[in-house]
């Protein structure tokens, strides 16, 4: 599957298809990625990006592939808007030599610099500073860096150091944040005071907006303005894109904290239901849209076994490069 490039670089109606393709990618390989957990085949923790899936691919779809982007441990949706081969990836998850870091990263911290992807960082807010280092450098190269973190990151330290710094150097870096609702298993209301997470940029006169996170069409309209802004030396901009994960904060979280009412009202908005029902309305043949559904469908079913038949890295050959002498 081609990588997702700027909509303005081909059709617009090819270009939404294939954007909803990529999402549909992320959610089948956190299904598999669930599956593959309970059958032991994963190791450590995980946390599922499932439900999340318009935000990394809206925004990521309004990038070049030379841009910069860092991701969160919920990192595999980042990782695969990005360009991050499925198979690389699920290697990675397996612990195999084929993995896109070798099999030595794990679920948490991916890095796939041939792709842009800086790193997904395991420190909350961890992405924030990442993001913003690649974006003193991205300035130089006219590059734009883009930084996916969560509400809980909001709250951090990182979080308001890199906005005022992002703005005195006016640098090209986008702030993306997913409110999911949800810092780990504490609801935004009772850790996060204001009406929103973007108002905080007021105070460091940052652009900022508010969007639904499970419309891909209103992140990409959101991310693209941003992207141009940071692009033509405008500086960074803050979007809050209010979204909601489909599973618990991680692997051992069956999320009994979540209202069944507030769920259900979550998953009539699935951002994979409202993409094909729009792609449809707005004309798109459904045979073109099953056709990509099924060769997604047979890419993720490649992927799991090729990694699961890959070997494991041996200690002899497959050293980490920074130990090499």
């Amino acid at each position: 599957m081609a990588n997702v490039q700027s909509a303005q670089q081909t059709g617009t109606e090819t270009v939404f298809l294939d954007a909803y393709g990529r999402m549909l990618l992320i959610r089948l390989f956190e299904t598999a990625m669930h599956r593959l957990f309970l059958e032991g085949e994963v190791h450590g923790t995980t946390h599922l990006y499932a439900g999340q899936e318009a935000v990394a691919v809206g925004t990521c779809l309004a990038l070049t592939p030379e841009d910069y982007a860092t991701g969160t441990y919920r990192g595999h949706g980042h990782a695969l808007a990005k360009g991050t081969a499925p198979g690389a990836l699920i290697a990675e998850m397996l612990g195999r030599a084929s993995g896109v870091c070798g099999g030595r990263a794990g679920s948490m911290n991916v890095i796939d610099l041939e792709h842009g992807l800086v790193g997904c960082y395991g420190i909350v807010g961890g992405s924030i500073a990442a993001g913003l280092g690649a974006a003193l450098s991205a300035k130089r190269q006219g590059r734009v860096s883009v930084a996916f973190f969560g509400d809980g990151a909001a709250n951090q330290g990182y979080f308001h150091e890199c906005l005022n710094m992002a703005k005195v150097a006016m640098l090209p870096f986008v702030f993306v944040c997913e409110n999911n609702l949800y810092a780990e298993f504490t609801p935004l209301a009772a850790a996060t005071a204001g009406a929103n997470i973007a108002g905080r940029a007021r105070a460091y006169e940052v652009p900022s907006a508010v969007v639904d996170g499970n419309d891909l069409w209103a992140v990409y309209a959101a991310a693209d303005e941003a992207v141009k802004r940071a692009r033509d030396g405008g500086g960074p901009t803050l979007l809050e894109c209010q979204t909601y994960r489909h599973y618990g904060h991680s692997k051992g979280d069956p999320a009994p904290y979540r209202p069944k009412d507030e769920v259900e009202q979550w998953l009539k908005r699935d951002p994979l239901k409202l993409a094909r029902s729009r792609l449809l309305d707005e004309g798109m043949a459904e045979e073109r849209i099953v056709a990509i559904e099924e060769a997604i469908g047979a890419l993720m079913e490649e992927a799991v076994q090729t990694a699961r038949d890959a070997s494991y890295p041996d200690p002899e050959t497959d050293a980490a490069t920074e130990f090499r002498s």
